[in-house]
């Protein structure tokens, strides 16, 4: 089951989410040092899966949360990925008891997904059995690779907490297929990577 502390918080897309106070924020966490924790300690596997979570915060590519809940899937939580997916549906099904069907696709900051994620990664690695907390890691990061491609647009809280650095110059705009720089002003989130000298094909762009 679900853990439900009574506590909602409702996101101006309208989705709904299950926040305590006093649990923590994990997507503050400085997560290369995190990593760096881990190797130091010998736990190779553990490292790697938080290192991929880094990664996709510094390169916005999504491959590295692919390879984080795969590696996971096939043989750390879970004895194949089969396995890992039938019982992540279970996650679903009680979320949509909990919260309504896909309210999750209404809209919830990738900060969000990164800071249950990693929550109940080391809460798993911990041995906590409260809750499926590795169902619940699987569960987040798929949301947040879905999240990465189907970010609606416009939409202010999907790059929340994101650096300033990380989006001038770079990500393209999934909405008008042109390219953030100092000058471009887009709303949408970046998608991928791109040549940070290109941006000047932009509707927007002006020299002022």
């Amino acid at each position: 089951m679900i853990k439900d502390s009574g506590s909602r918080t409702e996101f101006e897309t309208g989705a709904v989410r299950d926040i305590q106070e006093g649990k923590g924020r994990c997507d503050l966490l400085p997560l290369d040092v995190v990593a760096d924790f881990f190797r130091a300690g010998c736990n190779d596997k553990a490292a790697r899966v938080i290192d991929k979570i880094y990664s996709y915060q510094l390169s916005n590519s999504a491959i590295y949360l692919q390879e984080a809940v795969m590696d996971f899937m096939n043989g750390d939580g879970f004895p194949d990925a089969s396995t890992a997916l039938l019982e992540v549906s279970k996650h679903f099904e009680e979320g949509a008891k909990k919260y309504g069907e896909h309210n999750w696709q209404k809209g919830i900051p990738e900060s969000s997904y990164i800071d249950s994620a990693v929550r109940h990664y080391l809460k798993w690695l911990r041995g906590d059995d409260d809750e499926r907390h590795d169902r619940a890691f699987v569960w987040n990061i798929m949301c947040l690779i879905w999240t990465h491609g189907h970010a609606p647009c416009k939409m202010p809280a999907w790059i929340e907490g994101i650096p300033t650095a990380k989006l001038e110059n770079h990500g393209k705009c999934v909405e008008t297929s042109c390219y953030y720089n100092n000058d471009c002003t887009c709303t949408a989130p970046p998608a991928a990577l791109v040549d940070e000298t290109v941006g000047k094909e932009c509707p927007q762009y002006s020299e002022d």
